[in-house]
């Protein structure tokens, strides 16, 4: 993983972030705490199952 794109994309989330703010316009995403540790877990688990290297392709699964 690059820290220097890491950087760029935690700058560019600031700015979006203010600028919606600025804006008063809703931000989609989930305003609160416990919403955005969601999508932490979402990916964290997204990168445990890649790890460990399991899963099922559902589309194989079903014929298509």
């Amino acid at each position: 993983m690059s820290v220097q794109l890491t950087v760029v994309a935690l700058l560019t989330g600031l700015l979006t972030g203010a600028l919606f703010q600025f804006l008063n316009v809703p931000i989609p995403a989930p305003p609160e705490f416990p919403g955005v540790m969601g999508i932490v877990g979402i990916y964290l688990g997204y990168k445990l199952i890649e790890y460990v290297d399991i899963g099922v392709d559902i589309l194989e699964t079903l014929g298509m």
